[in-house]
């Protein structure tokens, strides 16, 4: 399809001023907090300002939608309960929609990050791999993951993250007891096993509220139907 919409970018340069991150930051976590000064395409310049930023080793994820189709022909998908102490912790005083207040309880898909040994084409597909077993139970080749569609950025203003996107068709009778990976908060998650086009409606609703997820879903359906 040919595009009509001008995507050329204003040429903006970001010049870096000075580096002012913490050092020694031994967390998860690390703060990254810059000086820089941009300048214009018409060659002024603004003045030098301060931009914060978080950094991590495993800086990008992979998201992994396992699926099946029943005699039916309907389309199922496996989603799990996340727990995520942000938004338990979220002031619900800062919540413009009441309604809208999260206790920290999410459906996603699995995923999780890739790994620095794991830059690359191969290796992402391995980190979705490793993370389907982990979260889900399922043991696939890599050969049996397909991207679906192109990596994102999901949060541009503050971390430089990239989520990449797979969908992979199981048996769910092959599902065995997931792995896990040691972390305190996977422990006693539930699994769930619904049609398509039902976890769609949840999204609708808002009982899916994780953006990845959606994402993922929607992308799925459109790749199935």
């Amino acid at each position: 399809m040919a595009l009509s919409a001008d995507l050329s970018f204003p040429e903006i340069q970001l010049e870096l001023l000075e580096e002012l991150s913490p050092p020694d930051q031994s967390g998860f976590l690390r703060l990254v907090r810059r000086r820089y000064r941009a300048t214009y395409p018409d060659g002024t310049q603004s003045a030098p300002f301060l931009y914060d930023a978080v950094d991590r080793n495993a800086i990008d994820a992979v998201v992994i939608a396992a699926h099946y189709v029943t005699p039916d022909g309907t389309p199922r998908v496996f989603l799990r309960s996340a727990l995520r102490p942000p938004m338990t912790m979220r002031d619900r005083e800062h919540s413009p929609v009441p309604d809208e207040a999260c206790d920290g309880n999410l459906w996603e898909l699995p995923a999780g990050l890739v790994e620095p040994s794991e830059r690359s084409p191969s290796g992402v597909a391995r980190a979705a791999q490793r993370e389907l077993l982990e979260e889900l139970g399922f043991e696939v080749s890599v050969d049996a993951l397909s991207p679906l569609g192109r990596s994102v950025v999901p949060a541009p203003g503050f971390v430089a993250e990239r989520q990449f996107f797979f969908e992979v068709r199981v048996d769910p009778t092959t599902r065995r007891e997931p792995e896990l990976d040691g972390s305190a908060l996977e422990r006693f998650g539930k699994i769930l096993d619904l049609p398509l086009p039902e976890a769609l409606e949840l999204c609708r609703s808002g009982a899916i509220e994780d953006a990845k997820t959606e994402l993922s879903l929607r992308r799925l359906a459109e790749k199935l139907y």
